[in-house]
Protein backbone atom coordinates (compact mmCIF):
# COMPACT_ATOMS: atom_id res chain seq x y z
CA UNK A 1 0.00 0.00 0.00
CA UNK A 2 1.01 3.65 -0.11
CA UNK A 3 3.14 5.28 2.55
CA UNK A 4 1.92 8.26 4.55
CA UNK A 5 3.78 10.78 2.39
CA UNK A 6 2.19 9.47 -0.83
CA UNK A 7 -1.25 9.48 0.80
CA UNK A 8 -0.75 13.09 1.86
CA UNK A 9 0.45 14.08 -1.62
CA UNK A 10 -2.69 12.54 -3.12
CA UNK A 11 -4.87 14.37 -0.58
CA UNK A 12 -3.17 17.68 -1.44
CA UNK A 13 -3.47 16.99 -5.17
CA UNK A 14 -7.23 16.60 -4.76
CA UNK A 15 -7.39 19.99 -3.02
CA UNK A 16 -5.77 21.76 -5.97
CA UNK A 17 -8.82 21.20 -8.16
CA UNK A 18 -12.40 22.41 -7.80
CA UNK A 19 -13.48 18.82 -8.57
CA UNK A 20 -11.34 16.14 -6.81
CA UNK A 21 -11.87 13.77 -9.77
CA UNK A 22 -9.54 16.01 -11.77
CA UNK A 23 -6.65 14.79 -9.58
CA UNK A 24 -7.03 11.22 -10.84
CA UNK A 25 -4.00 11.18 -13.15
CA UNK A 26 -1.73 13.03 -10.70
CA UNK A 27 -2.81 10.57 -7.98
CA UNK A 28 -2.00 7.58 -10.20
CA UNK A 29 1.43 9.06 -10.95
CA UNK A 30 2.08 9.62 -7.23
CA UNK A 31 1.16 6.00 -6.48
CA UNK A 32 3.36 4.75 -9.32
CA UNK A 33 6.31 6.82 -8.19
CA UNK A 34 5.93 5.32 -4.70
CA UNK A 35 5.95 1.63 -5.67
CA UNK A 36 7.06 1.53 -9.30
CA UNK A 37 3.55 0.53 -10.34
CA UNK A 38 -0.05 1.09 -9.27
CA UNK A 39 -1.47 -1.80 -7.27
CA UNK A 40 -5.17 -2.63 -7.02
CA UNK A 41 -5.06 -1.55 -3.36
CA UNK A 42 -3.60 1.81 -4.40
CA UNK A 43 -6.34 2.22 -7.01
CA UNK A 44 -8.99 1.50 -4.38
CA UNK A 45 -7.40 4.04 -2.02
CA UNK A 46 -7.36 6.66 -4.79
CA UNK A 47 -11.02 5.97 -5.57
CA UNK A 48 -11.95 6.53 -1.94
CA UNK A 49 -9.75 9.60 -1.56
CA UNK A 50 -11.14 11.26 -4.70
CA UNK A 51 -14.69 9.98 -4.19
CA UNK A 52 -14.86 8.38 -7.64
CA UNK A 53 -16.01 4.87 -8.53
CA UNK A 54 -13.28 2.23 -8.44
CA UNK A 55 -14.22 1.34 -12.01
CA UNK A 56 -13.25 4.84 -13.14
CA UNK A 57 -9.84 4.59 -11.48
CA UNK A 58 -9.26 1.11 -12.95
CA UNK A 59 -10.46 2.30 -16.37
CA UNK A 60 -8.12 5.27 -16.32
CA UNK A 61 -5.17 3.19 -15.14
CA UNK A 62 -5.71 0.61 -17.87
CA UNK A 63 -6.25 3.23 -20.60
CA UNK A 64 -2.90 4.97 -20.20
CA UNK A 65 0.10 2.89 -21.26
CA UNK A 66 2.47 4.81 -18.99
CA UNK A 67 0.57 3.71 -15.89
CA UNK A 68 2.03 0.34 -14.91
CA UNK A 69 -0.13 -2.17 -13.08
CA UNK A 70 2.53 -4.74 -12.28
CA UNK A 71 6.06 -4.61 -10.96
CA UNK A 72 8.74 -3.57 -13.36
CA UNK A 73 12.46 -3.13 -13.54
CA UNK A 74 14.17 -0.20 -11.87
CA UNK A 75 14.27 1.40 -15.34
CA UNK A 76 11.23 1.04 -17.59
CA UNK A 77 11.80 1.30 -21.31
CA UNK A 78 8.73 2.37 -23.28
CA UNK A 79 9.34 1.92 -26.98
CA UNK A 80 6.93 3.43 -29.47
CA UNK A 81 5.50 1.12 -32.11
CA UNK A 82 2.99 3.51 -33.66
CA UNK A 83 2.98 3.93 -37.44
CA UNK A 84 5.81 6.47 -37.90
CA UNK A 85 8.13 4.56 -35.55
CA UNK A 86 7.22 1.23 -37.13
CA UNK A 87 7.83 2.57 -40.64
CA UNK A 88 11.26 3.74 -39.51
CA UNK A 89 12.27 0.42 -37.94
CA UNK A 90 10.72 0.06 -34.49
CA UNK A 91 10.00 -3.67 -34.83
CA UNK A 92 13.60 -4.74 -35.46
CA UNK A 93 14.66 -2.43 -32.61
CA UNK A 94 12.17 -4.12 -30.28
CA UNK A 95 13.70 -7.44 -31.33
CA UNK A 96 17.15 -6.05 -30.56
CA UNK A 97 15.98 -4.86 -27.16
CA UNK A 98 14.51 -8.29 -26.40
CA UNK A 99 17.75 -9.99 -27.40
CA UNK A 100 19.95 -7.51 -25.55
CA UNK A 101 17.95 -7.70 -22.30
CA UNK A 102 17.18 -11.42 -22.57
CA UNK A 103 13.56 -11.01 -21.49
CA UNK A 104 10.18 -10.69 -23.16
CA UNK A 105 8.05 -7.58 -23.04
CA UNK A 106 6.68 -7.00 -19.55
CA UNK A 107 9.30 -9.19 -17.87
CA UNK A 108 12.09 -7.94 -15.63
CA UNK A 109 15.76 -8.66 -16.27
CA UNK A 110 17.33 -11.05 -13.75
CA UNK A 111 19.27 -8.20 -12.11
CA UNK A 112 16.01 -6.24 -11.67
CA UNK A 113 17.39 -3.33 -13.67
CA UNK A 114 15.19 -3.21 -16.80
CA UNK A 115 11.80 -4.05 -18.21
CA UNK A 116 10.30 -2.86 -21.47
CA UNK A 117 6.91 -2.31 -23.02
CA UNK A 118 5.52 -1.23 -26.36
CA UNK A 119 3.46 1.92 -26.29
CA UNK A 120 1.31 3.47 -28.95
CA UNK A 121 2.86 6.90 -29.08
CA UNK A 122 5.19 9.13 -27.13
CA UNK A 123 4.44 12.15 -29.31
CA UNK A 124 7.89 12.48 -30.85
CA UNK A 125 7.38 11.49 -34.47
CA UNK A 126 10.11 13.99 -35.38
CA UNK A 127 12.64 11.62 -33.78
CA UNK A 128 11.16 8.29 -34.81
CA UNK A 129 11.86 5.58 -33.93
CA UNK A 130 11.76 6.70 -30.32
CA UNK A 131 11.60 5.43 -26.75
CA UNK A 132 11.51 6.58 -23.17
CA UNK A 133 13.71 5.22 -20.43
CA UNK A 134 11.79 6.20 -17.32
CA UNK A 135 10.99 9.83 -18.24
CA UNK A 136 14.02 10.39 -20.49
CA UNK A 137 13.37 10.70 -24.23
CA UNK A 138 15.65 9.03 -26.80
CA UNK A 139 15.04 9.32 -30.53
CA UNK A 140 16.45 8.47 -33.93
CA UNK A 141 17.21 5.03 -32.54
CA UNK A 142 19.52 2.40 -33.97
CA UNK A 143 20.64 -0.86 -32.34
CA UNK A 144 23.98 0.77 -31.52
CA UNK A 145 22.32 3.81 -30.01
CA UNK A 146 20.08 1.57 -27.85
CA UNK A 147 23.17 -0.28 -26.60
CA UNK A 148 24.80 3.00 -25.61
CA UNK A 149 21.65 4.19 -23.85
CA UNK A 150 21.38 0.96 -21.87
CA UNK A 151 25.01 1.31 -20.76
CA UNK A 152 24.19 4.70 -19.25
CA UNK A 153 21.51 3.12 -17.03
CA UNK A 154 23.54 0.03 -16.10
Amino acid sequence: MLNDEARERIRLAALRYPEPRAALLPALHIAQKEAGYVSEDAMRFIAGQLNVPESEVFGTATFYSLIRRSSSGRHVISICHNLPCTLLGAEPLIGHLKSRLGVDEGEVTPDGRFSYQRIECIGRCDGAPAMLVDDDYHGDLTPEKIDGILEKYA
